[in-house]
């Protein structure tokens, strides 16, 4: 099986990714978003993996447009990527070990 996998990083722990507008339509079931936070600290680095289905992005993912200048974004929340943390599933795999 073939998929097509979208990576977004954030260097430290954010509530959210940021994604562009096609992320309000891609919907595929060979299409998928590991979204990773990767924590720093204290001698130690810690990287938390969800794997989200497009689907699930493509419904949650949220518009926002600064209210002065013409800034405008597309992201996802920390809060409805939790349920998939480390769920390797789709590929297969209970697990990165």
């Amino acid at each position: 099986m073939a998929y097509a996998v979208q990576v977004k990083t954030n260097a430290k722990t954010f509530g959210f990714w940021l994604v562009g507008p096609k992320a309000k339509t891609m919907r595929s079931p060979h299409h998928i978003y590991v979204l990773v936070n990767i924590k720093s600290g204290r001698g130690c680095e810690t990287i938390d993996y969800y794997i989200v289905p497009s689907a699930v992005v493509a419904e949650k993912t949220v518009y926002s447009k600064a209210t002065t200048g013409k800034s405008e974004w597309y992201q996802f929340n920390l809060s409805d990527a939790v349920p998939f943390t480390d769920d390797w599933s789709p590929f297969g795999l209970s697990s990165l070990a």
